[in-house]
């Protein structure tokens, strides 16, 4: 792949130059693929006034015109998929069978699944007194600021548009500095489609620079953010003091936990693809594999035995499961969890160090430890790399404390046939999102939101529903009764 240079910003349907500011690189072999240009906060400003002039308009177009353009963006995704999970699987190591299948083609689904979403709005009315009627309906808000991470940047990216523009608002996006070619090749498909110009803007660069400016931006009436918890504090906080409303979908600890009631079989496979999928960088893996005492040794042996034999490869390999990780700098970061683990009394059951298979490119052997105890650094701080920390548990209150025993509180995972068992776990686990008997299953009609430091608000049809518009009380008088007449003397 030839040096590409990734604009600062796609206002409406130009593509507008800015300074390079940094390379980015090809996961798999450490070759420069694009030169990044960064939108500064006066061309951050150019697209969030694009952005108004767009929504302007496309605020009027009727539900079933914006029905028809989000699936015709969806069609447009189809078409252009080869060319998007490509660029994706070059600016993030994800396996491209898995950017192609998933990632790709969850964001055309995330187009169609709102175009179906917006036809099935309600209102509601009340008639409490007979003289009045009052209604509440809902209306689009305005521009709003989204901000898409590096580990999927096309799927939830995506996601935050279709969202936003759904409800009939405009929007400006920013993806992760270090992942900008899919999001920056998606806005320019999106924008073949018959939207008003302005409604869709893409700008580039730095958080501190670009993602600051289009957070503070007084006409910037939403902020939607998904990435790590400390960034995710420091938006909130400049968004804060505008008074915008936000959501936060940042970082997880989750528990995987394993009673002995569970399918072995299912619940192994099901650990394996909770921590190994998307090559470990997802904030809803399962990172912490609690195992009950009395099946954790025949658990342990055959997860890391099926660990040691996930096969490591070039992401365009049709056999990879497990890639490289996105830049050198996370994988020594992801290495030095195992280092330190050592340190902290952890056992190191497997990996721990860089790929022999490669010379070049960011590959590491899955990483598995047996942990001393909860509280070790690796069991409390979001690794995100294909990185398993085992824990036991004798009885499922124990199991419950452990899972619940971190500051995060994305998602859950529950493994039993227990059907009492499974129906007092949910209600025990302090997560947003519990799973039971399966891994990583989205549907989008609830909501998807962490508690604690996982996050704030949610996404889903109802959650974006509600973040994306704005609720308006209209009181009418519809009796001729006379007024209270004031001032006759």
């Amino acid at each position: 792949m030839s040096v590409q240079a990734i604009p600062a910003a796609i206002i409406g349907d130009t593509r507008v130059a800015g300074d390079v500011v940094q390379s980015v690189y090809d996961p798999a072999n450490e070759d420069a693929v694009a030169q990044l240009q960064e939108a500064d906060a006066a061309v951050v400003d150019q697209a969030v006034r694009a952005a108004v002039a767009g929504y302007a308009e496309w605020r009027t177009v009727s539900v079933e015109g914006r029905q028809k353009v989000l699936r015709q963006m969806a069609d447009l995704i189809d078409t252009n998929a080869d060319e998007l999970a490509d660029l994706e699987t070059s600016n993030t190591g994800i396996p491209l069978a898995q950017a192609h299948g998933r990632h790709v083609k969850r964001a055309a689904h995330n187009f169609r699944f709102f175009a179906d979403y917006i036809g099935q709005a309600e209102g509601q009315i009340y008639e409490q007194d007979p003289a009045f009627l009052t209604l509440v309906r809902r209306e689009s808000v305005g521009v709003a600021g989204l901000i898409a991470p590096w580990n999927a940047p096309i799927a939830l990216g995506g996601m935050k548009i279709a969202a936003s523009i759904a409800f009939g608002n405009s929007c400006v996006i920013k993806p992760s500095e270090q992942a900008s070619l899919g999001v920056t090749r998606l806005v320019e498909v999106l924008q073949q489609a018959d939207t008003p110009r302005g409604v869709i803007n893409l700008v580039n660069g730095r958080g501190a620079i670009t993602g600051q400016a289009l957070v503070v931006h007084p006409q910037v009436d939403r902020v939607s953010f998904t990435g790590g918890t400390t960034t995710g504090k420091a938006i909130m906080s400049a968004a804060g003091a505008h008074l915008k409303p936000c959501t936060m979908e940042l970082g997880g600890k989750s528990a995987n936990i394993i009673f002995e009631s569970a399918d072995f079989e299912t619940a192994l496979d099901g650990a394996l693809l909770g921590i190994f999928t998307n090559n470990g960088q997802q904030c809803l893996a399962g990172s912490r594999i609690l195992v009950q005492r009395s099946i954790a040794d025949r658990f342990i042996e055959a997860f890391v035995e099926r660990a040691r034999k996930l096969r490591i490869d070039h992401p365009r390999s049709a056999t990879v499961e497990l890639g490289p990780l996105a830049s050198a700098p996370h994988r020594d970061r992801v290495l030095s969890f195992a280092a330190q683990a050592r340190t902290e009394g952890a056992r190191v059951l497997l990996g721990g160090e860089r790929s022999t298979k490669f010379d070049r490119g960011y590959y590491i052997d899955p990483i598995i430890i047996a942990a001393p105890s909860n509280d070790i650094s690796a069991c409390q701080d979001e690794i995100f790399g294909p990185f398993a920390s085992i824990l036991t548990f004798e009885t499922p209150e124990e199991a419950y404390a452990l899972a619940n025993a971190t500051k995060f509180g994305l998602v859950s995972y529950v493994w039993t046939q227990d059907l009492m068992l499974a129906m007092e776990a949910q209600e025990r686990l302090e997560s947003g999102v519990v799973w039971v008997n399966t891994p990583m299953m989205r549907e989008l009609r609830a909501p998807f939101g962490g508690f604690k430091e996982s996050g704030v608000g949610a996404e889903g049809g109802r959650a974006c529903e509600q973040f994306y518009t704005r609720e308006k009380t209209v009181t009418i008088r519809k009796s001729r009764a006379p007024l209270q007449r004031l001032g006759l003397g």
